[in-house]
């Protein structure tokens, strides 16, 4: 009986989540920066990979079916939190692939690089599910490089939000609060070979990243 209603919250909730988190998100007075480059450099044909900080990806929840029509797809771990927020994602016209660094990360990885050949844009969170914040995840690299896809940084910030006691200090901006939602100059990390060229171009955009991860 326990598995049962299990299941039944499981159902009920990202359904409730995705109307609250819709309803939320209208009361901020929002301003998207720079997103004209990668766009148009998405509409010649190029593939892009979105990449953001744990800590800020819950403003992206309200935002981002303004992306629905790419096809764009995002990484999710298959906890059971990561199955509540799998579910919101396609609500809001992404596609899902379930895994993480800990769990079934390599046959994820395989079908983001798949679907991002194809559909040409997605998204990764390059220090979660777990951290450490600030620390950039071989998965970020390996997804653009064996792609293709160019990378987009971008940063939330917010003139009054909340931050939780949590390994990232997850931020949730407050009600009416002025959210700023800046993307990054588009990096090409595909040169070179080798796992030195691998290490550099994970260091190099920690090193670019990190200025925009909140304390």
């Amino acid at each position: 009986m326990l598995k049962k209603y299990r299941y039944v919250l499981v159902g009920l909730v990202p359904e409730l989540l995705f109307h609250l988190v819709r309803f939320y998100s209208r009361t901020y007075r929002l301003s998207v920066v720079n997103d004209k480059p990668w766009l148009d450099y998405l509409h010649s044909g190029g593939r892009v990979l979105l990449c953001c900080w744990h800590q800020q990806f819950f403003v992206t929840i309200g935002y981002a079916d303004t992306y629905a029509a790419y096809h764009p797809a995002l990484m999710i771990s298959r906890s059971q939190d990561g199955e509540i927020i799998a579910r919101v994602a396609e609500k809001l016209g992404w596609h899902t692939v379930r895994g993480s660094s800990s769990r079934g990360g390599g046959r994820a990885l395989k079908e983001m690089v798949r679907h991002l050949k194809h559909y040409r844009l997605a998204a990764h969170i390059v220090d979660g599910p777990q951290g450490p914040a600030g620390i950039i995840k071989a998965g970020a690299i390996s997804l653009a490089r064996s792609s293709g896809a160019v990378v987009v940084p971008f940063y939330v910030t917010a003139d009054r939000a909340w931050y939780f006691n949590s390994w990232d200090h997850f931020m949730v901006p407050k009600p009416f609060a002025k959210v700023t939602l800046r993307f990054g100059e588009m990096l090409d990390l595909n040169t070179g070979e080798g796992d030195a060229a691998f290490e550099g171009h994970r260091l190099r955009l920690q090193e670019v990243m990190l200025p925009g991860l909140i304390p």
